[in-house]
């Protein structure tokens, strides 16, 4: 009987035991990441939440988020509030979320790089969207503008012809248009002021795709400008070079054009006023 009873308590202990490991496991998770639904459709906003167990003052999480095929779709860096947690939110589809299946959202945070992962699923896009509008860029046999920007970026290319290149703000990376007669390769040299990959103030590696394609590429960096040699077949039309940073689609030229558009509506609404004033 006592013996029966010793059984029963140690099963009872081994139980109870089981039930309380995954809340312990929770506990001891140094950082944690989840979305608010587990599938979305295109154009449905995907809110990313998280909270990480210790508070480095400064320190922002890394987020990447990578499609089915292991293409990086996005890449981020949140602020850590003082309570610990951070969100962000994406928006399914556009020109880099396209495949349907599954994506994995990876978090990164303090210096030893602790990371949590988390999925969703993706019913895939509908049409591609691409940048449209008023950017456009100027190529010269050497150099080619950016919409935003003062800096150009420096190029050579074979077995091509370049048609332009154009800032995608929401993927944080510039699209390079071309026409690929046969196979050969580009080599942009890029003000990092144009475009750059950092995480925790270090340099991080570029994603490059061609014709949506992630592709190995050589890469030469200074402290003003990151020079890349990208190969591509042919037939290529489009590279995208993804980083953390691109120039605003809406620079200081065109700020500082729009500030001194207002000052002159104001000065001429201004003396307008004052000319059909009666004079006394």
């Amino acid at each position: 009987m006592k013996s029966q009873l010793m059984v029963l308590a140690l099963s009872a202990i081994l139980v109870a035991g089981i039930g309380m490991a995954p809340a312990f496991g929770q506990i001891q998770n140094s950082i944690v990441v989840t979305t608010d639904k587990t599938a979305y459709s295109e154009g449905q906003v995907v809110t990313v939440t998280g909270e990480v167990r210790d508070l480095y003052a400064g320190t922002p999480v890394s987020l990447i988020v990578k499609a089915p095929n292991g293409n990086m779709v996005s890449i981020a860096q949140l602020t850590v509030g003082a309570d610990k947690k951070f969100s962000t939110e994406i928006t399914a589809g556009g020109s880099l979320m396209r495949a349907q299946g599954t994506y994995t959202i990876t978090v990164q945070y303090g210096n030893d790089n602790r990371s949590a992962t988390t999925s969703f699923e993706f019913g895939g896009s509908t049409q591609v969207e691409k940048p449209t509008g008023s950017m456009t860029s100027e190529v010269s046999d050497t150099t080619v503008s950016v919409q935003g920007s003062a800096d150009l970026i420096g190029y050579e290319i074979t077995g091509a012809k370049l048609l332009g290149v154009i800032p995608d703000v929401d993927a944080n990376s510039l699209i390079i248009s071309i026409d690929a007669m046969e196979d050969g390769s580009i080599t942009l040299t890029i003000p990092r002021s144009v475009l750059d990959a950092t995480i925790n103030g270090a340099d991080d590696d570029f994603f490059v795709l061609v014709d949506g394609e992630e592709v190995d590429f050589d890469e030469k960096s200074t402290s003003t400008d990151r020079t890349l040699t990208i190969a591509f077949p042919a037939g290529a039309e489009e590279i995208e070079i993804i980083g953390t940073f691109v120039v605003p689609e809406f620079g200081t030229i065109a700020a500082m054009i729009l500030a001194v558009a207002i000052i002159s509506i104001i000065a001429v609404s201004a003396k307008s006023r004052l000319s059909i004033m009666p004079r006394i």
